[in-house]
């Protein structure tokens, strides 16, 4: 039995997975672009995560691109039955790095592909759609069209199961009207948390909740309480975070991603870490306060 298990299990759509993951984002070179640093660190840090126990593992053939994929393939296949892939599409790199929106059926299409080529899959276990209306932050607009593109690639068997990604709650709502949404997955930490009354109303639903940013992503989380608490459970700042968002709400998976094997092993450590009553107390006043 690995730690992890000990924060218990939620589901994705007929997957069952463990509520501490791993993302794969941070094992792309600097901004998410071109090769790691470290190819077989990248490679011992896929290794080492489902030697632990990670059964859920965040990527996106737009990391790299390809890049990500490619490890996760090089690392860990064949396949564990028991683990998980979902990957994300809607966005293309530029040659400089940038993001791009990628709406159109025949850019989705192809996302499809290439994430089941670089992945060696026959077929995607998630999907999530990531809304591109605002690169950076969800932004209100229609997603019928490319959530319908990904409902036809599921009814030919390319996709098990469809997400969304960097959405409001009103296009939640709205998606689950045109396909059954099994996940969530937007920007939420300690210190923001614009999505506490969405991830209430998915629990109620049975539907994961799944925060990218968790420990505030390239601007780490810092806050006088957090640090505090911290000191007086002699741990990390960084996993007296992770706890908090696993006690949150049953239905949050988590996904920190890093490409150290050091930051892995303190991130799944989190799962055997207990807050007091008293110190979620404390630490639910940090959204409200801000940085120190």
């Amino acid at each position: 039995m690995s730690s992890i298990d000990q924060v218990g299990t939620f589901s994705l759509g007929d997957r069952r997975v463990k509520r501490l993951g791993y993302g794969a984002m941070q094992l792309a070179g600097p901004g998410v672009f071109g090769p790691p640093r470290d190819r077989d660190a990248a490679l011992a840090v896929l290794r080492e995560a489902v030697a632990r126990g990670v059964d859920h593992i965040d990527t996106s053939d737009f990391y790299g691109p390809h890049i990500t994929n490619q490890l996760i393939r090089e690392a860990l296949h064949p396949y564990r039955k028991d683990l998980t892939l979902v990957t994300k599409v809607g966005a293309r790199r530029g040659a400089d790095g940038s993001w791009i929106p990628a709406f159109s059926r025949e850019e989705l299409t192809q996302a499809v592909h290439d994430n089941l080529r670089n992945l060696g899959l026959e077929a995607l276990d998630v999907v999530n759609l990531r809304s591109m209306l605002s690169v950076h932050h969800p932004a209100e607009g229609s997603l019928e069209a490319p959530l319908r593109v990904l409902a036809d690639l599921q009814k030919q068997g390319l996709i098990r199961h469809i997400g969304l990604s960097n959405v409001t709650r009103t296009q939640v709502a709205a998606g689950r009207q045109l396909c059954n949404i099994v996940c969530v997955q937007n920007q939420y930490n300690l210190a923001h948390r614009e999505d506490d009354a969405l991830i209430d109303e998915l629990a109620r639903d049975g539907i994961a909740y799944v925060p990218f940013f968790p420990l505030g992503g390239f601007t780490p989380l810092q806050s006088s309480t957090l640090s505090d608490v911290a000191a007086r459970l002699q741990v990390t700042p960084m996993q007296v975070a992770l706890a908090w968002l696993l006690r949150r709400s049953p239905n949050i998976l988590l996904i920190p991603g890093t490409s150290s094997l050091t930051h892995l092993r303190e991130n799944l450590a989190a799962a055997e870490l207990t807050l007091p009553g008293d110190v979620m107390t404390a630490l639910d006043t940090v959204a409200d306060i801000g940085p120190a």
